[in-house]
């Protein structure tokens, strides 16, 4: 059974970087690259939104509000996933969660400050 588990948030200020992990566990090599990966997110009290994609193939598409701020990236050597974001912005906080083939990680924390 696959398990995806993110890690690398935080607390950081307005216009900072952090870049975000996530690895897969009980499956076999190049797992993101055969099977994509998506990062999303949830605000407090909202719903859980979709940031970027990293499909399959290859192609990476990244959501509207953070395109050209939010890279996402994969090691397949490593079976991990990545979120570099970059100039952060306050409405970016919320909790961030990778999935992939319908199994979803169990989050991970980043809060920016104004």
């Amino acid at each position: 059974q696959v398990q995806l588990m993110e890690f690398g948030g935080g607390l950081v200020q307005a216009g900072g970087s952090l870049r975000l992990s996530c690895t897969a566990s009980g499956t076999s090599g190049r797992f993101f690259s055969s099977n994509g990966v998506s990062w999303w997110r949830q605000a407090p009290g909202k719903g859980r939104d979709w940031v970027a994609y990293f499909e399959k193939g290859g192609v990476t598409t990244i959501e509207a509000s953070v395109k050209g701020r939010f890279t996402i990236s994969i090691d397949d050597a490593k079976n991990m996933a990545y979120l570099q974001m970059n100039d952060l912005k306050p409405e970016d906080t919320g909790t961030y969660f990778c999935l992939s083939l319908s199994t979803w990680g169990q989050g991970t924390q980043v809060t920016v400050s104004s």
